[in-house]
């Protein structure tokens, strides 16, 4: 299915779902999740973040292509949201002072308050943020994490398949990665078709997908979701071994950033493709590797764990969509002013 087909189609359901009957939309509200607002406020202030600069000015159908990208997530994440309260699966205050705690560690009080007013927060919304976020964490734990099973003869099997993968002919890097490109070019996209059009938003939107990141955010799926590299983006950025050999030819800022990296830290850094966040999944040594190592016997298990996770994630979404009841007053908005316009 094309790009815009695929973003397009769940906004034509929502208007074709409410269609029939032309409700007046209620004041200030952009969409609703089973009778629960999500404001215009909201999705403003997600604009503001994500794409606002002081670079090129966009057309007003580039901003309200975004603005419904920004909503469609709004209204997962509301989605999601609901469910883990319907579940009793909430973050209590304590779950989100220790993860608060945990993201201010690194920084002194100013370097944090910097960090909060670059992304035009105060402390009570990166709070609110963290616990609408650790919630839907404990839903996908509890609902398809801790449900997936892998077992010996799954991880035998891949081993079998991919043997020749665990013979590391020189020491290598276990990389995946997250590509934003600044280039206003329609032929580099991303599942959330939300392309930066200049450096300025580039680097906006790295930062914001740094800062999820270090909030705890799954990296496969943000990878998924809004890297531009074709090829290791359906795979959640895995970038698979990258040998040493070949760290050498990157240019010099790269290779200092992945040989300081140490495995399970991640960081961003600009490149001249784009800017590049960066995580190092594991470093190895040379030799071929055996089944009956355990770090293979991690490695697979995390690989085939990471991709039944992505695919059941995938699926709960969609399911989770069909069953709530969801009415997209900016889509409609924006439909109905087409259609009054072609009546003049």
């Amino acid at each position: 299915m094309p790009l815009i087909t695929r973003f397009a189609l769940p906004v034509i359901l929502t208007i074709l779902a409410a269609g029939g009957c032309k409700r007046s939309a209620p004041a200030n509200v952009a969409a609703s999740v089973n009778n629960r607002a999500i404001t215009y406020a909201e999705v403003d202030k997600q604009y503001q973040l994500q794409f606002a600069s002081a670079g090129e000015k966009q057309s007003d159908d580039q901003v309200l292509i975004q603005k419904l990208e920004i909503l469609r997530s709004l209204i997962d994440n509301e989605i999601m949201l609901q469910r883990a309260e319907k579940l009793g699966l909430m973050a209590v205050d304590a779950d989100v002072e220790a993860k608060f705690n945990e993201l201010k560690a690194p920084y002194t009080q100013e370097e944090f308050q910097k960090q909060l007013t670059a992304r035009k927060m105060t402390v009570d919304d990166l709070k609110s943020q963290l616990r609408r976020d650790l919630s839907v964490q404990k839903l996908f734990n509890k609902e398809i994490t801790s449900q997936i099973s892998i077992t010996d003869k799954d991880v035998a099997d891949f081993y079998s398949s991919n043997r020749a993968s665990f013979n590391l002919a020189e020491p290598q890097v276990h990389l995946a990665q997250i590509l934003v490109t600044p280039a206003p070019d329609p032929n580099v996209r991303n599942l959330k078709n939300d392309k930066a059009q200049n450096d300025e938003q580039a680097r906006k939107k790295t930062e914001m997908l740094v800062a999820r990141v270090r909030q705890g955010e799954d990296f496969g799926m943000l990878a998924q979701n809004f890297s531009e590299d074709p090829n290791s983006a359906p795979n959640g950025g895995d970038l698979g071994f990258v040998p040493e050999s070949a760290l050498e030819k990157a240019n010099v800022e790269l290779r200092k950033l992945i040989v300081n990296l140490a495995p399970g830290q991640t960081a961003s850094v600009r490149t001249p493709e784009g800017y590049r966040i960066l995580k190092v999944i594991s470093k190895e040594p040379s030799g071929q590797r055996e089944l009956n190592d355990p770090r293979v016997q991690q490695t697979i298990r995390d690989t085939l764990l990471n991709r039944k996770d992505q695919l059941l994630k995938a699926a709960y979404y969609e399911m989770a969509r069909n069953e709530a009841k969801v009415v997209n007053y900016l889509a409609m908005g924006i439909a109905q002013t087409k259609d009054e316009k072609k009546k003049k």
